[in-house]
């Protein structure tokens, strides 16, 4: 079934000039019946009629709709207006002799032509008709020769000017189309190419793990994979920032002169503070103006910036910076896709932080394994092999006083047995350090006490142990195992070093929160000064603070050290027992930090 109308997305070019023509053929109409003084009743009604077709026919052009079979009902509608109003107003005798244009207008401009010049002698032709059936068959000759020639000559020169104005308008229309075509295939190529340099840049940053690599990676494609051409790429500024241990410095950036690579920033003001804080990207406006960007020379030719946050959760590695001379360089598209590099370039970060990360703790724990095999070496060779040392000159002095003074062989025989007893005792507790099975077999709190028995046996140390078993309870096997050497290190330092009377070790819940564990090492030593100790700990031989510290990270803990000279020491590790006391024990030490 045919639909009475249908509709087109572009406008209908021939609809909109026959409307116009129409409503200026009506106006020259009114205008000459006006001059003429020759109103009538009919002609009035005709030119309403004509009025109200052509705001219908306008109206559909508006709306981009046309009728079934629309130009020839057009045309047919005009020839019989243009009749009518040459009939009812006095035909050769009247001032709309000329009305028959309004027909000839319209098949010139929808069929060109080929429509005006049937158009033109069928309309010459009934137009004498008429005139005849008017004149009671003696029309004038010289006034039906005149319009008829008149009829046909306007139909030659529209048929010539709709010749060259369509085909005007069709090589307008091509251009237009052709141009459309090669635009449209230039925004696709450049898509291709900023899709292309998008995948290039995620699969150059899936492909390595280096960390310098991933930061220049990132600098480098990143004006493909936006999609921008020389001229913008070349304007553009980019750096990444990462954090140190306070503040944001340049860790590696594409037009920045050498004075802003040596630029910190404490992230406290302005954009980069907003971005850490919120986790958002900001966009600043005039960079120049920013209390902290414009530290940086190459931001006061920089009409714009934008800020990317490069966080995973609680951890903020640093800050993503654009600048551009443009103001209005960073559209909303250009933005989407900047959020997500951003989003790529946190997840290469991220990897390549967590690989750095692994590296560097392997290389602790084989630092931590060569300072155990060093400390295991000390303390054989300052402990046992010393007492084994003096056990043999005493058996080859026993030796020789059994021919020289017998009498005093059993006591020399008494000391060596204490002295080898001793030994066994110092290497049976070390051997206990090494690998505590009582902690496999029976838990923490007895292998706690059962380190404080040895301190007793071995070095007449005392130690007293209180542990909560609801702590204990929240405590896997490896974090039991991690408490247990950092109570151990705490211990041998204060016996070591402290000179203490009694030593204590103490497991609780912090302040109630049982999200969250204290481990307790205090002694009544001599104490010392801590930030002292720790400024010159390089020069130290002993690793004692680092491994505390360095046990501590190892389950996510806070070490915290309280001393003074002739006060004793406290070391205090912070636990946390759920991931979400980890996150709050984390926040706190970086504000705490910062």
């Amino acid at each position: 079934m045919t639909k009475p109308f249908r509709k087109s997305e572009s406008p209908y070019l021939a609809d909109w000039f026959a409307v116009t023509f129409r409503w200026l053929n009506l106006l020259g109409c009114v205008a000459s019946l006006g001059l003429a003084e020759s109103y009538s009743v009919v002609a009035v009604i005709m030119l309403a009629q004509a009025v109200m077709w052509n705001m219908a026919v306008s109206l559909m052009a508006i709306f981009n709709r046309r009728i079934f079979a629309h130009r020839p009902i057009n045309l047919g509608v005009d020839i019989l207006i243009s009749l009518l109003l040459f009939v009812v107003t006095g035909g050769l005798e009247g001032p709309l002799v000329w009305v028959g244009l309004l027909a000839l207008v319209t098949a010139a401009i929808y069929y060109e032509w080929r429509g005006v010049l049937p158009t033109a002698l069928g309309m010459a032709a009934l137009q004498v008709g008429l005139v005849y059936l008017m004149s009671d068959g003696q029309p004038p000759l010289q006034g039906v020769i005149t319009l008829a020639a008149g009829t046909l000559a306007a139909g030659v020169l529209l048929a010539f000017l709709s010749t060259l104005l369509m085909n005007w308008l069709r090589a307008t229309y091509l251009t237009q189309v052709r141009q459309r075509k090669e635009r449209e295939q230039k925004v696709q190529a450049l898509e291709r190419d900023r899709l292309g340099a998008f995948s290039r840049m995620v699969e150059s940053l899936s492909a390595t793990l280096d960390y310098t690599v991933v930061l220049d990676t990132i600098m480098d494609m990143s004006a493909g994979a936006l999609g921008m051409e020389d001229a913008g790429a070349n304007q553009l500024v980019r750096a990444v920032l990462l954090f140190g241990e306070h503040d944001l410095s340049v860790a590696t950036a594409r037009r920045f002169p050498p004075p802003d690579l040596r630029v910190s920033f404490p992230a406290e003001k302005g954009a980069l503070a907003d971005v850490i804080k919120s986790g958002e990207m900001q966009r600043v406006d005039d960079p120049a103006e920013d209390p902290e960007l414009s530290r940086l020379v190459v931001m006061q030719s920089c009409r714009t910036a934008v800020c990317l946050p490069l966080m995973r959760g609680l951890n903020a590695y640093g800050v993503l910076l654009y600048g551009h001379p443009d103001p209005d360089f960073f559209s909303s598209e250009r933005l989407d896709l900047m959020q997500m590099l951003n989003n790529q370039a946190v997840i290469a970060i991220q990897n390549a932080r967590l690989f750095h990360d692994l590296a560097q703790e392997k290389e602790r724990i084989i630092e931590t394994q060569e300072e155990a095999r060093k400390k295991l070496a000390r303390d054989l060779h300052d402990g046992p092999t010393q007492t084994v040392a003096a056990i043999a000159m005493r058996l080859n002095m026993i030796r020789i006083l059994q021919d020289e003074n017998p009498a005093r062989v059993a006591a020399e025989l008494e000391t060596v047995e204490e002295m080898a007893l001793r030994t066994s005792q110092e290497i049976r507790h070390m051997l206990f350090t090494l690998r505590p099975l009582v902690l496999e077999t029976e838990g923490l709190e007895a292998a706690l006490n059962a380190m404080a028995g040895k301190m007793r046996d071995t070095y007449q140390q005392n130690v007293s142990v209180s542990v909560s078993p609801q702590v204990v309870d929240e405590l896997d096997l490896g974090k039991q195992t991690v408490i247990f050497y950092l109570a151990e290190e705490a211990v041998n330092n204060a016996r070591k070093h402290a000179q203490a009377g009694s030593i204590q070790i103490r497991l609780r819940f912090w302040h109630k929160d049982e999200e969250i564990a204290l481990l307790e090492v205090i002694d009544d030593g001599v104490g010392f000064d801590v930030q002292a100790v720790s400024r010159e700990y390089e020069q130290r031989g002993s690793l004692g603070m680092v491994n505390l510290r360095e046990r501590a990270d190892l389950i996510s803990g806070v070490l915290h050290i309280d001393s003074a000279p002739g006060k004793g020491t406290r070391v205090m590790v912070i636990i946390p027992l759920t991931e979400s006391a980890t996150d709050r024990l984390q926040r706190a030490n970086n504000k705490t930090k910062g």
